[in-house]
């Protein structure tokens, strides 16, 4: 385990451990998913859902990486599917396994998973693709997944200088390390996954939307959510997205 990744990993273990014996499942629940994103900040989660409500069928079997303490892993299962929850931090397995029912957790690094080849109809990833090497992720969610399977991912784009501006000051900060700066996500980075996959849909959110918390004292969080939504649809927001939602379908 590389340093960087053993900061990261020490970073949410510790904050998983802390949760292990403060939330309950009533208020973890209400916390899921997009709903616990600000609102200003929600339109990609909640699209993401939609796209897991669409992809998602009962019976499918569901791997997802970097799962931490389950914010997204409700919604997936909700579905009815066999869920598998994986993430490098035990005690956020943990966390999920005191909130969530009827799902497997396993501990695992997203550059190599302890899965067979073709073992998962849908492969999952919310905000985590930065956590690893580019090409051995990538490798890995086409290795586990079988032949007409769907790979979802929500996460952010790393092209808006003042997105970047604010992330490297996030790790002068020490609230992030230097290797997930460096892998963020890019529109190359998307090329070269869809390349993979039959057909990809892709929307992009938030070329605004580094204004909208000052909208929002102004105006409110709904209207400066719409706001921000709105000049998205208008302009076709692509490489100034704050945020992207990749839809991937079927093994080439």
């Amino acid at each position: 385990m590389d340093n960087d990744k053993k900061i990261e990993y020490m970073r949410y273990d510790v904050r998983a451990r802390s949760q292990l014996t403060s939330c309950t499942q009533s208020k973890k629940i209400l916390e899921t998913g997009s709903l616990s994103i600000p609102l200003i900040y929600r339109a990609p989660y909640i699209w993401y859902e939609r796209c897991i409500c669409r992809c998602i069928r009962p019976g499918h079997d569901v791997l997802e990486l970097a799962a931490g303490t389950g914010l997204h892993t409700y919604i997936i299962a909700q579905r009815g599917a066999r869920v598998t929850a994986s993430d490098i931090s035990s005690n956020s397995l943990k966390v999920i396994s005191q909130q969530i029912e009827n799902i497997y957790t396993t501990a695992a690094d997203m550059e190599s998973l302890p899965f067979e080849n073709n073992s998962f109809d849908i492969v999952t990833v919310a905000g985590s693709l930065s956590y690893g090497d580019p090409d051995l992720v990538d490798a890995e969610i086409k290795r586990v997944l079988r032949p007409d399977g769907a790979f979802l991912c929500v996460d952010s784009l790393n092209h808006n200088p003042v997105y970047k501006f604010n992330r490297w000051l996030q790790y002068l900060r020490g609230s992030r390390t230097k290797s997930t700066l460096l892998r963020m996500p890019t529109i190359r980075r998307i090329e070269s996954i869809i390349k993979g996959f039959k057909s990809a849909d892709i929307k992009y959110f938030g070329a605004v939307s580094y204004l909208t918390p000052f909208l929002a004292n102004i105006i409110g969080q709904s209207n400066s959510a719409k706001i921000s939504d709105a000049v998205d649809h208008v302009l076709h927001v692509r490489r100034s997205a704050f945020k992207f939602v990749l839809v991937a379908r079927g093994l080439l």
